[in-house]
């Protein structure tokens, strides 16, 4: 992969958008408990939504293709990704924004529900500017169809998570698959794009993580230092599939994109919500 132009990256995120509401509680309740929850707050969230603020806080030009309801969810969650500084182009369904609820506990664990159907972009969506991908330096695909995934082929360098579920598995080229190695239904989700993927990319949280090139080279890299004490994980397997995608557009060396990858993931670790703290760039 060729170095990226030295001027502004430019990457864009395929995928999903959730509106969530954050509180914070002592410990997830237990079955028949009653349990107060303090301090709630909402945020557009979810893989797509955090992947493309990342991107850029990291100093890319970043657009999100997205699918969203036709309601007030998606009206506000379309402003304030605008605000943090994402390009939304969303196509519009029937079907009501998801929604989420996530408890964060004590020990900064996240613990999430999900309300409704994922809404996913589809390749057919003419509204969606499937072309300007090929102008992208990376592209990072968390949901849609298989013909959205063949439309985000054209980027120079393309990496998806496991949780685009039927588009993968297809024959198209992927320069790396993103995972979590404590997910199961990742790992299970995995399985159909191995022989697709470049690289495969496995994150173990606080123990760093593997990677596997298909040429057998492979490694482990050792977790970044968080820059402060840990206080909500959401968003941090989000915010290091982000930094790689950046990272790899770039034309870093592999081993380099995952050190970027994993300061992401651990910066985002030391705030409140997705976007209470992210590293931010531009990232030379």
């Amino acid at each position: 992969m060729a170095p990226a132009h030295p001027s502004r990256l430019k990457a864009a995120v395929v995928g999903h958008i959730e509106w969530v509401q954050f509180a914070t509680v002592a410990h997830v309740p237990r079955a028949g408990e009653v349990v107060h929850a303090e301090s709630p707050y909402e945020e557009p969230a979810g893989g797509g939504a955090v992947a493309a603020v990342q991107l850029a806080r990291l100093g890319a030009q970043a657009m999100l293709l997205t699918a969203l309801g036709e309601d007030e969810p998606a009206r506000r969650s379309v402003a304030r990704l605008r605000e943090l500084g994402v390009e939304v182009r969303a196509a519009t369904r029937a079907a009501p924004t998801r929604k989420a609820v996530t408890l964060v506990d004590e020990r900064g664990e996240r613990t999430i529900t999900t309300l409704g159907d994922r809404l996913e972009p589809r390749g057919g969506d003419m509204g969606l500017p499937w072309k300007a991908l090929a102008e992208m330096d990376a592209v990072y695909f968390t949901a849609g169809d298989r013909v959205a995934l063949q439309a985000a082929r054209a980027a120079r360098v393309l990496l998806a998570s496991p949780r685009a579920h039927d588009a993968l598995g297809h024959g198209v080229a992927l320069d790396a698959l993103v995972l979590s190695e404590k997910d199961a239904i990742e790992r299970g989700e995995a399985l159909r794009a191995l022989p697709d993927a470049r690289l495969v990319v496995s994150t173990d949280g606080e123990r760093g993580g593997s990677y596997q090139l298909r040429g057998g080279e492979s490694g482990r890299w050792a977790p970044a230092a968080p820059p402060g004490a840990p206080v909500d994980s959401y968003g941090c397997g989000d915010s290091f599939a982000a930094g790689l995608t950046y990272g790899l557009g770039a034309g870093m060396s592999v081993p380099r994109a995952l050190a970027l990858a994993a300061r992401c993931g651990a910066t985002c670790l030391t705030g409140r919500g997705p976007y209470g703290r992210q590293l931010t760039g531009p990232v030379g």
